[in-house]
């Protein structure tokens, strides 16, 4: 008899599980959202790529899911392009504190097979001619990173998916968890109740809740991020630039708009995803710090989004002390980047064996890290 897969959430995390495990014969896998496609974060994600990190988890998570997606096209069987453009990161160190982190990071990095950089100001201009020299102090870069259409991938994720015989549920929200010892039996949503064999957890923000009906606590909250975008303009940013301690991001996508985005670190932790006039006038103070030459270019919309948070910034891939669920969360804003490595790495939990990236163990990614305090506590964050 088959045995009957259920992920929760329709987002890039359930749609890459969605995707690995559908090529286990004997898996029936079904995806159900409580809204339509793409609802949450990853329809509202910067949909940047970057290998730059201070961790080799996070290094080598982003390493395996870049390399997937420089074939993405074939891998998902896709007609169209999914955007991936690779015209790098430039990661803006503001002081010399920030810049002998960033030598630490590109060491590790190197080590690792990442191609990246220390640069000085005018090596940094260079790629980046409408940089204030006045506004940071170096910078690092990687030719590897860029910038996917998230909704092209997630398309392609769903279309590859619906070809394998995964079946997709919108518009339904999980009422209930029927357990017996430590077992998840039955997933009741408010249409139909579905008995199971596994549950994966790929709930973005609202992971906390779901597990919480399994009697699971996972240490995940929301954090909003808001973004915007600007009018078509012709190509003036080749790489995403980006700053941890000055928090923002801008890059320009392939069809002209330049998209920026900033944290909401001091905000109190909650659902909200309303867009605001106090990000609008920070992220435009900031940004034209730092590239003055972009202050004529109309604004056409703003939105919000969550990141779902950990406490050490790092992902959260693992199984629980109910014997048939698997949480993934905990991206701290990067569940898009490292899809294709979060899928895989579901695949290997629910099938009982060890990592299939090489260098990455599951214990790392587990939630019993922080019981055992062995936090990865990742600083390259905006």
């Amino acid at each position: 008899m088959n045995k009957k897969i259920l992920i929760i959430g329709a987002g890039i995390s359930g749609l890459s599980a969605a995707y690995h495990l559908s090529f286990i014969p004997e898996f029936e896998v079904t995806v159900i959202d409580k809204g339509y496609f793409m609802n949450g974060a990853t329809g509202r994600n910067g949909a940047g790529i970057r290998t730059q990190w201070s961790t080799q988890l996070n290094i080598l998570l982003s390493k395996y899911s870049v390399e997937f997606f420089e074939k993405g096209e074939t891998h998902l069987d896709f007609k169209d392009s999914l955007e991936f453009k690779q015209q790098g990161y430039l990661i803006l160190a503001s002081d010399e504190n920030e810049h002998e982190q960033f030598k630490k990071n590109v060491k590790l990095q190197n080590e690792l097979g990442i191609p990246s950089q220390l640069l000085n100001k005018e090596e940094t201009r260079k790629i980046a001619p409408l940089l204030n020299l006045d506004s940071f102090y170096s910078a690092t870069y990687c030719k590897l990173d860029g910038h996917l259409n998230p909704f092209k991938v997630s398309q392609a994720f769903y279309l590859k998916c619906l070809k394998q015989g995964v079946i997709f549920k919108f518009f339904e929200e999980i009422l209930d968890l029927k357990m017996t010892y430590q077992e998840i039996k039955a997933v009741v949503t408010n249409k139909e109740t579905y008995y199971v064999d596994y549950v994966i957890n790929c709930a973005g923000s609202y992971s906390k809740e779901i597990a919480n009906m399994a009697g699971v606590d996972v240490p995940v909250y929301p954090e909003k991020h808001e973004i915007l975008a600007t009018e078509p303009v012709k190509p003036i940013l080749g790489p995403m630039v980006m700053s941890f301690s000055k928090n923002f991001y801008i890059q320009q996508v392939p069809h002209g708009p330049l998209i920026m985005g900033q944290g909401g670190k001091h905000l109190e932790s909650s659902h909200d995803q309303t867009s605001t006039v106090e990000f609008l006038e920070n992220i435009s103070k900031t940004v034209l710090e730092v590239l003055p030459g972009i202050g004529n270019v109309r604004v056409q919309r703003q939105w919000a989004g969550s990141y779902d948070m950990s406490p050490d910034r790092s992902p959260i891939i693992s199984k629980t002390d109910v014997k048939n669920l698997i949480v993934a969360c905990g991206f701290s804003g990067r569940g898009f980047m490292i899809a294709p490595a979060t899928g895989l790495l579901i695949r290997d939990l629910v099938l009982n064996q060890k990592s299939s990236i090489e260098g990455i163990d599951l214990k790392d990614l587990s939630l019993e890290r922080f019981k055992n305090e062995l936090k990865i506590n990742e600083l390259s964050f905006v």
